[in-house]
């Protein structure tokens, strides 16, 4: 769809969340005809804010009126195989994500990062590089929205155009792209999650991320982990396809064109030549996956002409992305850090392999299906007791307690940092890295690492 057609098109946007809400007002703004349906009630102040922007709508369920349109626009949270969207694809209604519709009206070059681990830290890192390059030229900006919590949507509909968007894009954002196509795209790495979105078939999953690239052509960059197979494989296929520019990230060398390590620096190959960037154990961030992470955030910098010194400032001084390898105080010589982002098991491994002293883990939620196999020999290694919390205690009691030299379950997180200080010894760490979503006892991620925060942050 063209932007100038979406004043002839009655577009139903599926879904009442802030991405959702925020597609609407965006094709009402624009002239399109617009209805909005929600299975639940109405959070504070959306019916209101709907009625200004002069949307129609619907919560409390999908009637038929929600399939009276040319078009569907989703909201991340709403899965491919929901009632509403698999009637709208049987009766030939073209679906899109919302990141695909607001992509209409954006003029700015958009850089692109999705992955299963280190997108958020990525796409916060890759802003704070745009952002620290135009701190000092009036009138230059860069946006940093989607799947990081400021929808694609509102930049759209309340920015002015700017020098560069960075986006983070989930899988469910890209599920139903047709023509999203990013000056920038970044795939740091496809491992097993949200399966059940994708009747619990990993090719699908990977599909999803590799939409990201699918509309990327000549003059176009793909930022690609080179370390991950399924990833190599899939960008080399679009390059030799599509015409596309790969651009390697590796911790094995350097790369024909992208970035690694040699001689511990950092090395960046954008133009057949090596520029030395910065000794490696001068990143802000610790751990491997961070490597991979910054150096995501170097090449995509430089590809859009970004400076070497400004990049080099920027990871050197990068502070962090709250709930990811946080680190909240240090008591009795102990390291209590905040890792609720860790949602999969693939995070926690990255998490566990950051630290080389001793760890009281806290893990646990609700649980996705996780396979906790691929822990065991760093849990074994490093782990010196394992605390298990949530609905999925039991479980994570069972796979993991019995590889470290103790374990036990909590009720509470208070419970839990109780056993943890216990057992923690001067040196250790305390993470809460928990492997599973928050849902059994919290809203989101965000409230259980606060919960975590402020008490850690009471611990005398």
């Amino acid at each position: 769809m063209t932007p100038d057609e979406v004043h002839k098109t009655r577009a139903t946007v599926v879904g009442g969340a802030r991405s959702g809400r925020a597609a609407a007002r965006l094709l009402a703004k624009v002239g399109g005809e617009v209805f909005l349906t929600e299975q639940d009630a109405p959070s504070d102040g959306a019916a209101a804010a709907l009625d200004e922007a002069g949307v129609e709508y619907e919560f409390g369920g999908h009637t038929a009126e929600a399939l009276n349109a040319d078009v569907l626009v989703l909201s991340p949270g709403v899965p491919t195989q929901s009632n509403i969207v698999q009637q709208a694809l049987r009766a030939g209604l073209d679906v899109y994500s919302e990141i695909e519709a607001a992509s209409w009206f954006c003029d700015a070059p958009i850089v692109a990062i999705t992955g299963t681990n280190g997108k958020t830290t990525t796409t916060s890192l890759t802003g704070h590089v745009f952002r620290t390059a135009f701190a000092d030229t009036p009138g230059r900006e860069a946006i940093v929205a989607g799947n990081i919590g400021y929808p694609f949507s509102d930049y759209v509909l309340e920015t002015e155009p700017t020098d560069v968007v960075v986006l983070e894009v989930s899988s469910f954002q890209l599920d139903h792209v047709e023509t999203f196509r990013p000056r920038v795209s970044v795939l740091l790495n496809i491992t097993p999650d949200h399966l059940g979105r994708y009747d619990h078939d990993f090719e699908a999953y990977a599909q999803a991320k590799h939409n990201i690239f699918r509309n990327q052509g000549e003059g176009d960059v793909v930022v690609y982990n080179r370390d991950d197979d399924d990833v190599r494989d899939a960008v080399e296929e679009a390059a030799a396809e599509q015409g596309v520019r790969p651009m390697a990230i590796t911790r094995e060398g350097v790369p024909a064109a992208g970035a690694g390590f040699r001689d511990g620096r950092i090395v960046l190959r954008t133009d057949d030549e090596d520029d030395s960037l910065m000794p490696q154990d001068e990143l802000a961030l610790r751990g491997r996956h961070n490597m991979y992470n910054s150096l995501a955030a170097a090449v995509s910098a430089r590809v859009m002409e970004v400076e070497n010194d400004v990049i080099r400032e920027s990871l050197s001084g990068f502070e962090g992305v709250p709930h990811r390898l946080e680190e909240v105080r240090t008591v009795d010589d102990v390291l209590y850090v905040n890792d609720s982002k860790a949602t999969n098991v693939n995070a926690v491994w990255y998490a566990l392999e950051s630290f080389d002293r001793p760890i009281v883990l806290i893990a646990g939620g609700r649980d996705k299906g996780n396979d906790y196999t691929d822990l065991k020999p760093l849990v074994r290694d490093q782990v010196r007791a394992v605390v298990a919390l949530g609905e999925s205690a039991e479980k994570v009691e069972r796979e993991l307690g019995g590889e470290a030299p103790d374990h036990s379950r909590a009720a509470t997180m208070e419970d839990a940092l109780t056993q943890a200080q216990r057992a923690a010894q001067p040196g250790d760490v305390v993470l809460l890295s928990p492997a599973c979503s928050s849902f059994d006892m919290y809203e989101n991620y965000e409230e259980r690492g606060d919960t975590f925060r402020r008490l850690a942050e009471t611990l005398l």
